[in-house]
């Protein structure tokens, strides 16, 4: 029986989701702000990005444990730090890790600084997404057995899993509608190497005290895992490289989907901003390489000591117990949908650095100095939305060098501070952002962090600001 929690536990919640990005989004002094909100308002005449650098991000996350918790040299065993984490931690409780690298980008103006018909952008990034909820029944069942539990119906519905690498060819336009108010949108054309999926699980597993024999055990199985992508990687005769032979399938021969974002940027007044953006609605359309891999069925066993293996197996219980729950797999194809996000923020900017607040010029945030502001981020996951609140500060501290600090809430930290720089020379731009600086000190102990660093050129208006 073990075997089977054992199981079951490997089959655990994985998802994938990108994740929020709070320093980057409405820093226009960064041209990758414009993937975060299509409607941005910025002013560069064009721009290009270093290839293969000129996006480069990283965040990983977990809500219940840390690296301290479970690798401390404390003398305490492996095992006792395990269970601590599991029995401290709930179902909702998640592991979560996220990469991007932008492979090449690009914007430029349509039209003079005199004459606005628009500004278009473009560019391809590859992402990795892993998200992992703590089955905490099922961990439970594999780390302590079923002895202590009598009576308690274990959830196999909790198994929600997603996990997936693609890259993302997009082209985004936006304009300048009016003075005040800014559109913008973005389509994408998605290519995933490979993805595994399964949702919408149920069943249980529970052990009651029977009338004539010692124990009763019932399970109820109705589990789906979806994969394409991955059936040739974990064939015993696979002898290639892995790593590289994904990397191709990135460009060449993936399966493709369609998604889209929106943004807008608006001003009520000349120094109060309004922006609001939802990203990546789309989905994905997996046909090749597709493994569908089925345990449904419902097993009901009466006795003592069951055991669901093929070795001292009494009354053929180990065979039974396949034929009640099989394992089937099917090779059809299915349709995966992109989590959505959305990001909006309201900012108050003052100090305007000319020197003057009652300008009849067009609106633009990169007039004053100093903006304070809040973001709410919301993305969908198959349970409750994740969400985060940020509270922000940006500054002009130079012609040539931005600087935003953010203070975030979400179910990672209540104590996410975060720091972005951003400094152009000449036509060269760099920035830098990192998350959760006060936990820097011992990143053993740390719950979350993430980074984000770039290079671009830039190529301004003459009457731009940045």
């Amino acid at each position: 029986m073990r075997k089977v929690y054992l199981f079951l536990m490997v089959f655990i919640s994985v998802g994938c989701w990108s994740q929020n990005k709070q320093i980057l989004y409405n820093f226009t002094a960064v041209p990758q702000s414009l993937m975060t909100n299509p409607g941005a308002d910025v002013s560069y005449k064009f721009y290009f990005g270093v290839p293969l650098l000129s996006g480069i991000s990283v965040n990983a996350g977990t809500t219940s444990f840390s690296a301290y918790d479970l690798f401390a040299d404390n003398g305490v065993d492996f095992n006792t730090k395990l269970r601590d984490v599991v029995y401290n931690s709930s179902r909702n409780d998640k592991v979560a890790i996220n990469e991007q690298i932008e492979l090449f980008s690009g914007g430029f103006k349509l039209g003079d600084w005199m004459e606005n018909k628009g500004y278009i952008s473009f560019g391809m990034y590859q992402e990795f997404d892993f998200m992992m909820f703590m089955p905490k029944d099922i961990a439970l069942l594999a780390l302590d057995g079923n002895r202590g539990y009598l009576g308690k119906s274990f959830n196999l519905g909790d198994l929600s899993l997603r996990a997936e690498m693609l890259s993302v060819l997009h082209v985004g336009f936006h304009k300048n509608v009016t003075d005040r108010l800014v559109l913008g949108g973005r389509a994408k054309l998605y290519s995933s190497s490979f993805n595994a999926t399964s949702t919408k699980n149920s069943g249980y597993i529970y052990t009651i005290p029977a009338q004539n024999t010692v124990y009763e055990q019932v399970i109820y199985s109705d589990l789906q895992l979806n994969t394409s992508g991955i059936s040739e990687y974990i064939a015993e005769d696979y002898e290639g490289d892995a790593a590289g032979d994904i990397r191709k399938k990135a460009l060449f021969g993936a399966d493709l989907g369609l998604g889209f974002d929106l943004g807008l940027t608006y001003y009520p007044k000349k120094n109060i901003q309004f922006t609001a953006s939802i990203l990546d609605v789309g989905f994905v359309k997996h046909s090749k390489d597709v493994e569908t891999f089925t345990y449904k069925g419902y097993y009901k066993y009466e006795g003592i000591n069951p055991s669901f293996n093929s070795t001292n197996s009494p009354n053929d219980v180990y065979q039974e117990f396949k034929e009640a729950i099989p394992r089937d797999t099917i090779y059809s194809a299915y349709k995966t949908w992109r989590p959505i996000k959305f990001n909006s923020s309201y900012q108050y900017s003052f100090n305007d650095s000319r020197g003057g607040v009652d300008c009849s010029c067009t609106v633009s945030e990169s007039e004053y100095k100093n903006a304070v502001g809040g973001q709410l981020f919301v993305m969908t996951t198959p349970r409750a939305p994740m969400m985060a609140l940020t509270g922000y500060y940006r500054r002009n501290l130079l012609d040539k060098l931005q600087m935003k600090a953010t203070y975030t809430v979400d179910s990672y930290s209540y104590k996410n501070i975060g720091l972005g720089l951003s400094s152009t020379l000449g036509k060269f731009n760099v920035y830098l952002m990192a998350d959760n600086l006060l936990e820097y000190r011992d990143l053993a102990k740390v719950n979350s962090l993430s980074f984000q660093f770039g290079f671009n050129f830039i190529f301004k208006d003459s009457d731009s600001p940045y």
